[in-house]
């Protein structure tokens, strides 16, 4: 599991480089939060913290593939989100920041996946429709939270659904409590758009 970076209050033990098993402190707490946020608001969510990317990387879309068909069985589901935290570069003092109010949160960023690789992947645009309508909600009520949609070659289990993403939510440098108050806005405008 990614981690959030340690500060004072948020101590953790280590399994890894900027990483933790820990369900308290990695980016699975801030799916918990965003699951309380989106439940709070009425939503139907369910919230899977099934480890897929440890002990090893390699082979964790693989795993979690098997988690989301088992998820999807069954289920009237609209949005498949897989929650990030970018993982770029390794360097503790990368934090993207946007400040609301008087606090900074941590800016998210949409990954899309495509049929670019050669896998099928019928409905990426339809993915990338609604990823782009969030984002312009998200645009109007709290500017710069999002960078730029990012579009790739490899379709990361977003073939499964319409309405499948990526959110990245910070990165290496971002403090727990600026990808929380991430979630609280991310649920503002699920509701703004889900209307």
């Amino acid at each position: 599991m990614k981690v959030i970076p340690q500060v004072s209050g948020y101590e953790y033990k280590a399994s890894g480089n900027f990483r933790t098993t820990d369900l308290n402190y990695s980016v699975a707490r801030v799916g918990t939060e965003l699951t309380t946020y989106l439940k709070n608001k009425g939503f139907n969510v369910t919230h899977n913290t099934t480890y897929h990317d440890y002990p090893a990387y390699s082979g964790s879309y693989a795993r979690s593939l098997e988690t989301i068909q088992n998820l999807l069985s069954g289920e009237d589901t609209q949005i498949v989100i897989d929650l990030h935290r970018d993982a770029v570069g390794s360097s503790s003092s990368y934090a993207p920041t946007v400040k609301i109010n008087d606090k900074y949160a941590a800016q998210m960023m949409f990954v899309i996946g495509t049929d670019g690789g050669g896998l099928e992947h019928p409905n990426w645009k339809q993915n990338l429709k609604i990823a782009v309508k969030i984002q312009e909600k998200a645009n109007e009520m709290y500017p710069g939270l999002f960078r730029p949609i990012i579009i790739r070659n490899s379709r990361y289990n977003q073939h499964l659904t319409t309405g499948s993403c990526i959110i990245e939510v910070g990165a290496t440098g971002n403090t727990l409590d600026q990808c929380i108050l991430s979630m609280q806005c991310l649920a503002n405008i699920f509701e703004e758009t889900c209307k």
